[in-house]
């Protein structure tokens, strides 16, 4: 049955994604604003498939912790390409740090920049950290939230890979809190593999750390609240704040229906 189901997503995703693949030229050429409209609606069909074809609900807890409109800085897990889609529908105006490689795919590429997210070369170096930093001011200045994933890659559910500093980059030059995020996507959705299981994605929101902590006291605490996953929140000690209150994501598709190399690592 999880064969048939995935087999059933799958076919889902990848007929969806070159539909819209394809009606994106006249945005991309015509319509460049709406780039990041027509990337939100592509992400709330996907997720929408989710619950009726593969068995996969999505829960939130800490909702509260992120602002309604405005500049925002998010720190999150990351362990299946899920993580890269979700955070369209969590917030209004999301800016992905994304790998420069990525602007090299057909339909996709095209649309990053119009759609405002910020493509870093890796391997760049120090020119890679001026780049970065610039393109967030200007993110910021635009009031979107910024989407980081300081592990770089997706990594397996239950470990946490090697944490870049340049989330404190960002951190310090925006002088904004990061907001830390928590998740067991992998468990479902595989990294890079067919499958995709029942049950339900959860993903944490924490509450914001201090502003311009130092490095290392900042990565620290990242770690801590990733190791503890999106369960039971860790304690206060550890710089995670306080209780946090579960919500369930409405339906994307009822939303639809209804209305310096190793600095900083970006999502693949």
């Amino acid at each position: 049955m999880i064969f048939v189901r995935s087999a059933l997503y799958n076919l889902y995703f990848w007929t969806v994604t070159a539909v819209m693949a394809i009606a994106s030229l006249p945005i991309r050429f015509f319509l460049p604003d709406a780039a990041l409209a027509y990337g939100k609606l592509w992400v709330r069909i996907l997720l929408g498939g989710l619950p009726p074809l593969a068995g996969i609900r999505i829960a939130v807890t800490g909702r509260e912790n992120l602002p309604e409109t405005g500049p925002a800085l998010i720190a999150s897990q990351h362990q299946s390409a899920f993580d890269t889609l979700v955070w369209l529908t969590l917030v209004p105006r999301p800016a992905y740090v994304l790998k420069r490689e990525l602007l090299k795919l057909p339909f996709f590429g095209p649309m990053v920049r119009p759609a405002g997210q910020i493509p870093i070369d890796r391997a760049g170096g120090a020119s890679a950290v001026r780049s970065l930093l610039a393109e967030a001011d200007r993110a910021l200045a635009a009031g979107r939230q910024i989407i980081i994933f300081p592990e770089g890659t997706r990594v397996a559910p239950g470990k946490v890979g090697p944490l870049a500093p340049g989330i404190a980059a960002l951190a310090t030059h925006t002088g904004l809190p990061v907001i830390p995020v928590a998740t067991d996507s992998g468990r479902l959705w595989a990294r890079r593999g067919f499958f995709r299981r029942p049950g339900t994605i959860r993903i944490a929101i924490r509450p914001p750390l201090p502003p311009r902590l130092p490095r290392q006291e900042l990565l620290a605490r990242l770690r801590a609240l990733y190791e503890a996953g999106p369960g039971e929140a860790p304690p206060k000690a550890a710089g995670t704040g306080s209780e946090l209150v579960e919500n369930s994501v409405e339906s994307p598709s009822a939303r639809f229906l209804g209305g310096q190399r190793n600095l900083f690592h970006s999502s693949d």
